[in-house]
């Protein structure tokens, strides 16, 4: 399970990639037998031993022009999880973390996916899955406000793109009991995470593995070895957390 953000051969900000190392590392991945899917079809009815799912957070316009040729030409489907409020609003991402790069020459790196796009996209056999609508820390929120993000971003993706929508990607990786129920209730089956340890805890609480612009090869190489993966979801390294 693999996380990725925006896809740029320029921008440095740490959730961007560049297509040559996105490249280069799916390749990897696919030359030692592993088999794509999407998030949902991984966490719930994995097609292969070795499943690898290919998400990526928050619709970057980038995905579209940059990762969907690459994940094609690999034959990987993927997963990308939509802030659905900037989409319907054809508004720049803009909140806590990124909003500081609207004021520089690489705030049209910030621009979002149209719902067109992500209709190309599922046509493609990608998967899209709810961000919820404004990006908000869900942990935080008051019950009514938590229930609301969740319950419209669903209903938005399946009005404007005539699918189903089951899978939800926590903003911030932030997600508790409260919240993962909350999710299960507004009709998510399986919910993604990020964080340190990478011990499932139910379909609405998997984790991912974050892929950021530091994660050269040598580095990657490392985050998805099987081994240290294993490590990292034990007890040991997670303190039972």
């Amino acid at each position: 399970m693999l996380c990725y953000h925006a896809v740029s051969p320029t921008w440095t900000a740490s959730l961007s990639v560049t297509p040559d190392l996105l490249e280069r590392q799916l390749t990897t991945l696919r030359r030692r037998g592993w088999h794509g899917a999407t998030f949902g079809e991984a966490v719930l009815a994995p097609p292969a031993r070795r499943t690898l799912a290919v998400t990526f957070d928050d619709a970057f316009a980038s995905v579209a022009s940059l990762a969907y040729p690459i994940l094609a030409s690999l034959g990987l489907p993927g997963t990308v999880f939509a802030p659905t409020a900037f989409i319907s609003d054809a508004q720049p991402l803009s909140w806590p973390g990124i909003d500081h790069w609207l004021q520089t020459a690489s705030a049209p790196e910030l621009g979002s996916m149209s719902w067109e796009q992500l209709g190309r996209l599922a046509q493609e056999g990608w998967e899209v899955g709810s961000h919820t609508r404004t990006h908000r820390r869900l942990t935080h929120l008051d019950d009514s406000a938590l229930r609301a993000e969740l319950e419209q971003s669903r209903e938005e993706i399946a009005t404007s793109l005539g699918t189903r929508c089951v899978t939800v990607a926590y903003p911030y990786g932030d997600v508790d009991a409260r919240v993962a129920t909350a999710a299960g209730a507004a009709g998510y089956l399986a919910g993604a995470a990020l964080g340190h340890s990478l011990r499932p805890r139910g379909t609405l609480r998997w984790p991912r593995i974050g892929v950021y612009h530091g994660d050269l090869m040598c580095r990657f190489t490392l985050k998805v070895n099987p081994t240290l993966r294993w490590l990292r979801a034990s007890r040991l390294l997670s303190g039972g957390g």
